[in-house]
């Protein structure tokens, strides 16, 4: 049974340090504007940041047209979807998988600012296969979802670091392999002060007994990492957080058994901190998309907690 970390500080650290050797993250970040764009209702970025030294990191950032700011944030993860030309386009075009309006409008319409950043392998930073990729780092010992980790918390670091963002005020959200993200870079940074996850809380224990382990990528996959944590174990590190995290049934990536066992804990560790509302885990009758009724879900707990 998981039960809320004694020493979460300690947890955190344990769970950083099997990401491999990973690059300094007390470096400095550079950003570039390389230009800027006026579109219906927000203001569109276009940056390239360098976050881990080693290369650089295409982004966008988009805010409301309207105001000042500081406004609250989110740092959007983009999904896999072997769709590797999207990236972070995806928070501007939206995908076959999300519902409309694509978040780049929906949350700036809302009065949010948002980031989002092309991670190893996707958008403006293909050229080499996530296979390639990952033997390469594997060779120096690195792990591949170490360093898009790395690379996204370093993303937040630029992101409470603009004037125009309330650094209070912050949540990341995603769906698929964004959604990993957010629950990753949640439960490793409390700045994340709201977390919001889509189709893939996959608890790894069912995801082995349903024979799943094809259903993800090979970046997917660190070293060592049942040895000391499970699903829920990396998520009560969240707690007591607000944590909204949306299901389809028939999802092959989120097994019911394991969403069922992941709930039962985190439901027992918000409890036990004093914030049983903070966790929620709402399932649909659908597979791996996010439909009407899900998205009406992430509004309204964005709203409501931050």
């Amino acid at each position: 049974m998981t039960q809320a970390p004694w020493d979460p500080t300690a947890r955190r650290q344990q769970l950083y340090n099997l990401l491999g050797d990973l690059p300094d993250r007390q470096r400095p970040i550079h950003a570039t504007c390389i230009g800027t764009e006026a579109r219906p209702g927000y203001l569109l970025e276009r940056l390239v940041l360098d976050l881990n030294g080693i290369e650089t990191v295409p982004a966008y950032f988009v805010r409301p047209s309207e105001g000042h700011g500081p406004w609250p944030a989110v740092l959007y993860n983009h999904a896999h979807g072997g769709e590797y030309h999207i990236g972070k386009e995806e928070l501007l075009i939206g995908r076959t998988f999300l519902h409309t309006p694509p978040y780049a409008e929906e949350l700036t319409q809302r009065g949010y600012a948002a980031l989002c950043i092309d991670h190893w392998a996707f958008g403006e930073r293909r050229g080499r296969s996530e296979s390639e990729l990952f033997k390469q780092m594997l060779w120096h010992g690195q792990v591949m979802w170490g360093m898009m980790v790395y690379d996204s918390l370093r993303a937040l670091d630029y992101l409470v670091s603009r004037p125009d963002v309330d650094a209070n005020r912050v949540a990341t959200l995603g769906i698929s392999m964004g959604s990993t993200m957010a629950w990753w870079v949640a439960a490793l940074d409390t700045r994340i002060r709201v977390c919001v996850d889509l189709c893939c809380l996959t608890d790894y224990q069912a995801l082995i007994e349903t024979r799943g382990l094809d259903g993800h990528g090979i970046y997917y996959y660190v070293p060592g990492l049942l040895k000391h944590f499970t699903t829920a174990q990396i998520n009560a590190l969240i707690a007591p957080r607000p944590h909204l995290s949306l299901a389809g049934i028939y999802d092959p990536l989120t097994p019911p058994a394991g969403l069922e066992r992941v709930d039962a804990e985190l439901s027992q560790v918000y409890a036990a901190l004093g914030a049983p509302e903070a966790w929620q885990l709402r399932r649909y009758a659908t597979g791996h998309f996010e439909t009407a009724a899900m998205r009406a879900e992430v509004v309204a707990f964005l709203k409501q907690w931050l």
